[in-house]
C-alpha cells in the first residue's frame, strides 16, 4: 500500500503544471502562429490566482512569428510547428530563465552575467558549446558560429536568457533571449525584444526565489500552457 502511494505522488508531480511551483510569470501572447509582435504582460501568484503586474507592453518576435520550442511543457503531438535552428521563428511553450545579462553592472536581485565582446552565444549545433553563452578566451573554439553578447547596436546591453532546448538538441534552435529591440522597430530572427526602459523595469522586478518562467504562445494557446 506505502509503495502504491508513493508512486501515485510520482506520478502526480511528473504531470503537475510547471508554473504550479511559479509565482512570477513573464506572459508573451500573439494573435497568431505567424504574427511577428505581440504584448507582454507581467504576472505573480497570490494565494494561489495569477494577477497582473504592470502595464501591457508592446514587443517584437520572431520575423516569421512563432512555432513550439523546447522547453518545461509538452509539445503537442503531431504538430508540425516545431522550431529549428535558423528559421525566423521565437519559441511558443514555457521555458525557465537562468540568468540575466549586460555589457555593464547593474544591481539586481536576479543572477547577473556581465558580458564583453569575449563572450560569444554558439549556435553552431556541432559545438559542444551549442545553445551556450561562454567567455571565448577561456574555451577551446570549436565552432564557426556564434552571436557576439557585446555588440555597436547595444541591443544585447540588457537581456535575459531563455532556457529553451537545454539539451542541446541538434540543430533545434539555439541563443533565444528577452532584449532590446531595434530602433527600426523591426522583427527579431527568434527572441522577444522590448524597449531598454522595458526590459530593465522587467529585470529589477524579477525575484529568484518566486521562480520567474516564460510563457510565450499565440492566443490559440497560451490558455492550454496555464492547465
Amino acid at each position: 500500500m506505502r509503495y502504491i502511494f508513493m508512486l501515485l505522488f510520482i506520478l502526480s508531480s511528473l504531470s503537475a503544471n510547471p508554473l504550479s511551483k511559479s509565482k512570477q510569470a513573464i506572459v508573451v501572447t500573439t494573435a497568431k502562429w505567424s504574427a511577428n509582435h505581440g504584448v507582454l504582460q507581467r504576472y505573480e501568484k497570490h494565494s494561489g490566482k495569477w494577477k497582473a503586474v504592470g502595464k501591457r507592453l508592446a514587443v517584437k518576435v520572431g520575423k516569421n512569428g512563432l512555432a513550439w520550442g523546447r522547453g518545461l511543457h509538452k509539445i503537442p503531438k503531431g504538430s508540425k510547428r516545431i522550431k529549428r535552428e535558423g528559421d525566423g521563428r521565437a519559441p511558443a511553450g514555457i521555458f525557465r530563465l537562468p540568468y540575466a545579462f549586460g555589457d555593464k553592472s547593474f544591481k539586481i536581485a536576479y543572477p547577473y552575467r556581465r558580458m564583453s565582446s569575449k563572450h560569444h552565444c554558439v549556435d553552431d549545433s556541432r559545438s559542444r558549446y551549442y545553445n551556450k553563452v561562454i567567455d571565448s578566451s577561456k574555451s577551446k573554439k570549436d565552432y564557426k558560429s556564434f552571436e557576439r553578447m557585446k555588440f555597436a547596436s547595444g541591443l544585447y546591453s540588457y537581456g535575459l536568457f531563455v532556457d529553451h532546448n537545454p539539451k542541446q538538441i541538434s540543430k533545434a534552435g539555439s541563443c533565444i533571449f528577452l532584449h532590446i529591440k531595434k530602433p527600426s522597430g523591426k522583427p527579431t530572427v527568434g527572441c522577444t525584444a522590448m524597449s531598454k526602459s522595458e526590459i530593465k523595469t522587467l529585470l529589477r522586478w524579477l525575484d529568484p526565489k518566486k521562480k520567474p518562467l516564460l510563457v510565450q504562445a499565440p492566443q490559440s494557446e497560451i490558455g492550454k500552457l496555464f492547465r
